[in-house]
């Protein structure tokens, strides 16, 4: 923790955020396949890597114990909504800052609890399912330990959605078109609680479509799949047709679901703002945000018992 507390000051000094509550995410060795790790977890940038934005990000690889990097707004701000984010980085690494701890920030800044899934890597070498499996298993692992904790950390059990970019966009999909249909066997009392998402951000996804831009066979859309908000661009090599094709799906469900597609933008900016258009896609996901009344204060319900954590806080 104090290795990635690090990175995150010198790497994106922009933002500033307090220090999260570290969960391992499964109490033993985590089901389905291991990462296929060569080496301890690393920051694997490079000083020749592309910049994004003018700046570096953190490449975080060989992730072989999974946990969720906890990030609450102030009780000032807090409105009981939570999003579990997934970063990407195609199953081989994870864009640890760009697309998880920055958008924290963001989420945290709108009252929302963000939860950054470190979830295993690299796991692009098994084959379908074998790539997304683990790390679908550890976003629903997420999702059920947000719901376990709905009263130490202040969330609406209502209102606990998913967000992913890139290869964390189909990781957060996988998981969400499943509607609690868990990949794996209950461990514990926290898999007695829901592993669903209330809704879903899906930012740039791939692997959603197949080769002829249809609907992957994996990806089955019910009247019960949940809203769904979409950002791509159009020139994007990780082709905007993952996009297109779900939404289609959720269209013909009835299913409530934001598409936004720029004609430029390419791919992999996170919330970082260039003159790009689609890098002003937050605002738009404000609004989404807003009509879904996700900003408005928690409502009353029953309080969930707090359950303990998977893991030991470090």
């Amino acid at each position: 923790m104090k290795y990635l507390a690090a990175l995150l000051v010198l790497v994106s000094p922009s933002f500033a955020l307090a220090e999260p509550l570290v969960v391992g995410l499964w109490p033993g060795a985590p089901p389905g396949p291991p990462a296929k790790v060569t080496g301890p977890e690393i920051n694997q940038t490079k000083p020749e890597d592309n910049l994004i934005a003018g700046r570096p990000l953190i490449r975080l690889g060989n992730v072989n114990a999974p946990e969720v990097h906890v990030f609450l707004p102030t009780k000032e701000k807090a409105n009981g909504s939570a999003v579990v984010i997934c970063p990407g980085g195609g199953f081989s690494i994870l864009a640890w800052d760009l697309e998880g701890t920055e958008v924290a920030s963001w989420l945290n800044e709108k009252g929302i609890a963000a939860l950054v899934v470190k979830y295993r890597v690299p796991t692009r070498e098994y084959d379908v399912p074998g790539k997304w499996q683990g790390p679908v298993m550890d976003t629903q692992r997420a999702l059920s330990l947000a719901r376990s904790h709905t009263a130490d950390w202040g969330l609406d059990s209502r209102r606990v959605g998913v967000m992913g970019f890139s290869a964390g966009g189909e990781t957060a999909a996988l998981a969400a078109v499943r509607r609690g249909q868990r990949l794996y066997d209950k461990v514990d009392a926290v898999g007695e609680v829901g592993c669903h998402a209330d809704f879903a951000l899906l930012i740039y996804p791939g692997g959603i479509a197949g080769p002829d831009g249809t609907l992957k066979s994996d990806y089955v859309v019910t009247p019960e799949t949940p809203p769904m908000f979409f950002v791509h661009a159009a020139d994007d090599k990780v082709t905007c047709l993952s996009s297109t094709a779900l939404f289609t799906a959720l269209k013909k469900a009835g299913v409530p679901a934001d598409l936004h597609i720029f004609a430029t933008g390419g791919h992999g900016y996170g919330l970082r703002r260039t003159d790009a258009p689609v890098t002003q896609w937050p605002r738009l996901a404000l609004d989404w945000f807003r009509d879904r009344k996700l900003l408005e204060p928690r409502s009353s319900e029953p309080a969930a018992a707090a359950l303990p954590a998977a893991g030991p806080p470090r």
